[in-house]
């Protein structure tokens, strides 16, 4: 069966999704700006600190949440007004999309963001940042190169033919605890003639589903995990684990980018604009880059062959992953192929 293990960095409420992780602070200027976003802090932590010299005036409070959280707390707050961020952003992007097809985004354009491809931008209320690859990650010191699938019909194939190596050492996203878990199984699910052979291959060897990156990527170079299934690559290159590598699969390979919005109810709407026209302009993409959250995704970089990368869209499309009958069917698939066992 698949095990579930669910952490929070603080607290939770019984029956609730984790709530806020930790918090730092930018700046120390009298201009108060809040940001909300799942975005690890060690991350996003050199934008920020660049930002902040260049905006002296700001005081930054950076505030780090999972996904299914703060998707929450967005929608509580676009109800009632009462404590708003003054940026969102998020990986689960599906949320980001419902949330501003609920009204609860503030419009903005500039040239920046009409510089965007239409596949990263919506309504002038939701903006893709970044360009980040779902890869399956693996440990490299107890995994030989002709061990290492790089596709996911060889991924099959190894749960099929190696299952006694494999059992218990395979790790994926849980979709209930992880709204990005959650995005790539929809998309999977969507793309792939194999999602329900996976699924079936997981649940045969004892795969392990848990809801965060770091720990899965940590447990991979500990050699406790030997595969990692569609971890997002921008925490690979941050994980200081040089024994974990990392394949971009062959078949396709799941490209997202960061979904940024600004509430409607934000108090500092001037400093969330110039701070998303900052994460837009070359000098801090080039900074997003060597966090990892700009992936390279030339063909002469990656081997990947351009056909094989599916960017998922900032679009009403997303609304139907956020569709009460379509989560029921996918949670339904999960569920039957599972037997989900929660440890809080």
């Amino acid at each position: 069966m698949i095990r579930a293990l669910m952490t929070c960095l603080l607290f939770a409420l019984p029956g609730l999704a984790c709530a806020q992780e930790a918090t730092a602070s930018f700046g120390d200027g009298d201009d108060p700006m809040l940001i909300r976003s799942t975005t690890d802090i060690a991350i996003i932590a050199p934008v920020l600190e660049r930002f902040a010299d260049q905006n002296p005036d700001l005081r930054i409070t950076y505030e780090q949440w999972g996904s299914n959280a703060l998707f929450q707390h967005s929608r509580t707050v676009c109800k009632n007004g009462e404590n708003p961020a003054d940026v969102v952003f998020s990986s689960a992007i599906q949320q980001m999309v419902w949330l501003v097809n609920a009204a609860c985004g503030h419009r903005y354009r500039s040239p920046r963001t009409e510089a965007l491809p239409a596949a990263r931008r919506w309504r002038d209320e939701l903006w893709g940042i970044t360009t980040e690859p779902a890869v399956i990650a693996y440990n490299k010191s107890l995994l030989s190169d002709q061990d290492v699938p790089r596709n996911r019909f060889a991924l099959l194939d190894a749960m099929r033919t190696q299952p006694d190596l494999l059992r218990g050492r395979v790790a994926t996203y849980d979709i209930a605890a992880s709204g990005l878990g959650y995005l790539f199984a929809y998309g999977d699910s969507l793309e792939a003639t194999t999602f329900g052979s996976l699924i079936e291959g997981f649940a045969r060897i004892d795969a392990v589903a848990t809801c965060c990156s770091a720990e899965i990527i940590r447990d991979v170079a500990e050699g406790r995990f030997l595969i990692a299934y569609n971890v997002l690559g921008s925490y690979v290159a941050n994980a200081d684990a040089p024994g974990v590598g990392v394949i971009l699969p062959e078949d396709y390979t799941l490209v997202l980018s960061r979904a940024f919005m600004i509430p409607a109810q934000a108090e500092n709407k001037d400093a969330a604009t110039g701070f998303l026209d900052f994460l837009l302009s070359p000098e801090a993409q080039t900074l997003l880059a060597a966090s990892g959250l700009v992936a390279p995704m030339d063909a002469a970089e990656t081997g990947l062959n351009p056909s094989a990368r599916r960017f998922i869209a900032l679009s009403p499309a997303l609304l139907v992953a956020r569709d009460q009958n379509r989560r029921a069917e996918l949670f339904k698939l999960w569920n039957d192929a599972f037997n989900v066992e929660t440890a809080r």
